[in-house]
């Protein structure tokens, strides 16, 4: 009876997991939030998280330093990309049905997700601002939502259609920095 159970349990978990790894076509609601949105989100958890422990928090490392150059250096690459979607005239939002123009210039000659990255930079300067753990758990949950989630919804849409010269792309550039 055990061996029965678990196996359907297992059975229904990997059909489960086979359809999340599978491109989607339909945006699902973690998707129809935006990155900047849930970064914000996060951010705000960290906050509360962090005055709930009334200076209790695990204190990691503290750098204004670094914190100004991940943040401006963040904010300005997330801002070049969208700078360079704005004057190609091509969507921003991620789930978009299709995007007008492939774009290869500008920020996007170096990486596929400069915006991506530069949030997570600019989360990561945060951090290092703050100085406590909840704050430099941001940019890990952020990068593991954008890589695991946002991307590869991206990239198959980005596949179906522009197919060979996306591609080619893919070859040339990174999808981080």
């Amino acid at each position: 009876m055990f061996y029965i159970c678990s196996t359907t349990i297992f059975a229904a978990g990997k059909k489960e997991f086979a359809q999340m790894r599978a491109p989607q076509t339909n945006p699902n609601w973690v998707l129809k939030i935006p990155p900047p949105v849930w970064a914000l989100a996060m951010l705000a958890v960290a906050f509360g998280i962090d005055r709930a422990m009334d200076g209790r928090a695990i204190f990691l490392f503290r750098s204004s330093a670094l914190a100004l150059l991940f943040g401006v250096g963040g904010f300005a690459l997330a801002a070049w990309g969208r700078t360079t979607f704005a004057k190609e005239d091509t969507e921003i939002i991620p789930t978009s049905p299709s995007n007008k123009k492939f774009v290869t210039r500008g920020p996007f000659r170096f990486s596929r997700n400069p915006m991506y990255s530069g949030l997570v930079l600019l989360t990561l300067g945060i951090a290092f601002y703050a100085g406590t753990l909840p704050f430099f758990a941001v940019p890990v949950l952020l990068f593991l939502l954008c890589n695991f989630v946002f991307i590869p919804f991206e990239e198959a849409k980005m596949q179906r259609q522009f197919d060979a010269q996306y591609t080619d792309y893919l070859r040339r550039v990174r999808r981080w920095i």
